[in-house]
């Protein structure tokens, strides 16, 4: 019999061509018959090939399946009747192309299994779908490749390069890329804070010199256009205008984002340098009288700002010299002090008005400069005290804390100082 005549007129299911019957237990545990042709069943898949050639073969073959794979070894079945290029097109799902993939690992088809492989190497995954994917393709060996190949970890030289690309584009280095500029940085800021989540390679990325380079030239670009943005302010002929506030205010949500991903890089100091340098200036601006009653916007989000500066000082995260500490201290303590009772006076006249020191922000500025005051050297901490201790608006920041350790500090610093001056005059009396 001329089995490749015979298996172009085979259609399953057919009783009066078929000459072998595949049994399958269906959903309810029942046994199903399908009536098959072996010359499609040995050509097709090896499994069948060996069952029908073993001595006194019976003309059933059974196969034994569950409900969660019945459905699979249906559909396998019908693929076994298509022609090898049609079956690609047939596959309908990642999970149905998984199923049959097993199916057919199981029974050794190799047309359906590369079929599959090719499917599911060319269509989108969810990650449900992926991890169904890998327990999969464990058993392919080499044919599994071109599949893992789209989820396998990429080398240092490629993260690095994806890396810098995205940190350039969130820190708009280089020309902008209308008319999705704001949102692509938008989500490049995102992969990047991602990207330097915890990872084994991430570390040795961070740490080259090149990738490095590009942040602080990112940090020196930005911060030099806040400074100009900030400065022009006072060139403006109209400072109600929105504009100019929402340039500088983009600047600085930038400026904030890196105080996210610098300390992850070891670059948070560059920063910090960076700020305590431009404080005065800065300062200098804001106070100014055309700037007196607007732009409060701007005002809150300059203090969230150097709220992580002085906690990165503050918490020991970045060491400066106490000269540094104590100038970064004295340069924003008043306008702190200032600007909050003046927030709080704009809430109460109006319960609409935005622009607040939350709770949480105010919280954390006061501990890191609590913090900040124990570094400093005990005069400094002193001057600092006695001049809070002056000011008719003691309630923020509370240094209370910061004023008891100072005094146990003095009396235990005298304490040791009298305790070694009587030392040295017993030991110069007993000489």
């Amino acid at each position: 019999m001329d089995r490749a005549k015979v298996a172009k007129t085979c259609i399953l299911g057919d009783r009066n061509t078929s000459d072998i019957i595949i049994r399958l237990k269906n959903r309810e545990g029942r046994p199903e018959w399908f009536y098959s042709h072996s010359a499609i069943l040995i050509n097709r898949s090896k499994f069948f090939a060996s069952r029908v050639s073993l001595p006194n073969s019976s003309t059933c073959i059974e196969i034994h399946c569950s409900e969660f794979d019945y459905d699979d070894y249906v559909e396998l079945l019908r693929l076994l009747y298509l022609p090898v290029g049609s079956i690609l097109e047939s596959l309908g799902s990642v999970k149905s192309a998984v199923g049959i993939l097993q199916t057919a690992i199981a029974i050794h088809c190799e047309d359906i299994t590369q079929s599959c492989t090719q499917y599911l190497e060319a269509v989108p995954w969810d990650d449900k779908e992926e991890e169904l994917i890998l327990k999969a393709v464990a058993k392919l060996g080499p044919m599994a490749t071109p599949i893992l190949a789209r989820i396998q970890p990429v080398d240092a030289s490629a993260t690095k390069n994806v890396f810098v690309s995205a940190v350039r584009f969130a820190m708009s280095i280089g020309k902008p890329c209308p008319p999705f500029g704001d949102e692509l940085k938008t989500s490049a800021q995102e992969q990047v804070e991602f990207m330097l989540g915890e990872d084994g390679d991430m570390p040795l990325i961070t740490a080259d010199d090149e990738v490095k380079s590009v942040v602080r030239i990112g940090l020196s670009n930005i911060c030099s256009s806040f400074e100009n943005e900030l400065s022009s302010l006072l060139l403006e002929s109209n400072l109600v205008c929105d504009t100019a506030e929402d340039k500088i205010l983009q600047t600085l949500s930038d400026i904030e984002w890196m105080c996210n991903i610098l300390p992850k890089m070891d670059l948070m100091k560059d920063f910090v340098f960076k700020w305590a340098e431009i404080s005065v200036s800065v300062l200098g601006i804001i106070e100014d009288e055309k700037l007196a009653c607007v732009m409060w916007g701007l005002k809150v989000k300059l203090i969230q700002v150097t709220g992580k500066v002085l906690e990165a000082v503050g918490y020991g995260n970045v060491i400066l010299p106490a000269p540094c500490r104590v100038q970064l201290l004295k340069t924003w303590l008043p306008y702190i002090r200032k600007i909050k009772p003046i927030l709080d006076s704009k809430g109460n006249e109006d319960t609409e008005f935005p622009y607040m020191m939350t709770e949480d922000l105010c919280q954390s500025i006061e501990g890191a400069i609590v913090s900040l005051i124990l570094l400093l050297p005990s005069n400094d901490q002193a001057d600092i005290l006695a001049d809070w201790m002056k000011t008719e608006q003691l309630r923020f920041p509370d240094l209370t804390e910061a004023f008891e350790v100072w005094c146990y500090r003095t009396k235990s610093a005298k304490r040791r100082l009298v305790q070694g001056l009587d030392s040295v005059n017993n030991a110069t009396v007993s000489l």
